[in-house]
């Protein structure tokens, strides 16, 4: 339905993943959807779906920032193996979750960052070097395009997975895109199969650089969103 063809190495591998996804979250707070049907739908389609509406090209960077359980880039990775994938997640219960899976499923060409955006987006080495950052389900678009934009390079992209809410979000936060060296591209419906519930891809173009003292030092985002 989504237009994505899977063989056995990657079935296998999604099996892989969501058995070790409910065993570690016995331990760890890693998903509240523990039932197999939900986990394939809510999260695994759903972060698969991007690749229904964006051509990401070959070989691309890419950053998940608040990466959580790999979500959505442990999928993506499964599906499109020859990315470059960064997986940034501040929790470091979270970050070991993500490093066993990465090892579990022998990918290459992919890092565990166990830092807070705020503070892996100040480092120079990181300061635009990728071409795509993706984030789901982790903060208001204000707050997210602090986190991710200066990462990104000129003529890269953010896509930003979000809810029914999705043109709310981009109306309160054009100021701060615009601040951060973006502008908004699209805000593009998705159709995950058997979701039912509005699903949005909004994708920010970046057009300029971002300015130095972004991000601000690590909890001032949030507290202070650019509006």
């Amino acid at each position: 339905m989504l237009g994505i063809k899977l063989d056995k190495v990657q079935l296998d591998m999604f099996n892989a993943y969501l058995s070790e996804l409910k065993r570690w979250n016995k331990r760890f707070n890693l998903t509240a959807i523990t039932d197999d049907r939900e986990i394939v739908i809510k999260h695994f389609l759903d972060s698969i779906s991007i690749l229904s509406k964006f051509e990401i090209h070959k070989e691309c960077s890419t950053v998940d920032v608040g990466s959580g359980a790999g979500l959505p880039g442990i999928p993506l990775k499964i599906v499109r193996q020859d990315i470059e994938i960064t997986l940034l997640e501040s929790s470091l219960k979270k970050a070991e979750f993500l490093k066993h899976v990465v090892s579990l499923l022998g990918f290459t060409k992919t890092s565990v960052a166990a830092e807070r955006a705020e503070d892996f987006g100040r480092k120079e080495e990181n300061r635009e070097r990728f071409c795509l950052a993706v984030s789901r389900a982790v903060a208001d678009l204000a707050v997210l395009v602090e986190y991710a934009l200066p990462l990104v390079r000129i003529g890269g992209h953010l896509i930003s997975y979000k809810s029914k809410e999705a043109h709310k979000e981009v109306a309160r936060s054009r100021n701060a895109i615009n601040l951060l060296g973006g502008s908004i591209e699209e805000v593009t419906q998705v159709v995950v199969p058997f979701l039912n519930a509005e699903r949005y891809l909004i994708s920010v173009l970046k057009v300029s650089h971002s300015p130095q003292v972004y991000p601000r030092r690590a909890g001032i985002p949030a507290k202070r969103p650019l509006l």
